[in-house]
């Protein structure tokens, strides 16, 4: 997405179109990868309600998803814009914002991650 923003700001229409495309064919994988692992779990054992520990793996997830999935409304927005020929000047905004929103999805990610992943001694 940061490609993406930077194209828009150069004015180039065509990699700001493989941008958005390439960044939501990334994120619908990132969520079906999610359902996978998820099913992967479930025929493994460790179920929604086996404990605690699973329940909050699968809600953190679930959070992110759904964050992921309002960033996707606002891509989808900003994609059939661009797609239905809308001029740079008109969606650029719209391109910035995404790529805000997937920085600060980032960003939270990897803070979770290392909360999460922290071991004491």
């Amino acid at each position: 997405m940061e490609r993406t923003r930077v194209a828009a700001r150069w004015g180039e229409l065509d990699r700001v179109k493989l941008g958005l495309l390439v960044g939501g064919v990334l994120s619908f994988s990132f969520l079906a990868g999610q359902l996978w692992a998820w099913r992967q779990m479930d025929a493994a054992g460790y179920f929604l309600t086996a404990n605690p520990a699973y329940a909050f793996f699968y809600m953190l997830t679930a959070v992110h998803g759904l964050h992921l999935l309002g960033g996707l409304c606002a891509w989808g927005r900003t994609t059939v814009r661009v797609l239905r020929g809308a001029e740079l000047s008109q969606v650029r905004l719209s391109v910035d914002l995404c790529t805000v929103y997937w920085h600060y999805l980032l960003l939270v990610w990897l803070v979770l991650f290392a909360v999460l992943s922290h071991t004491h001694p």
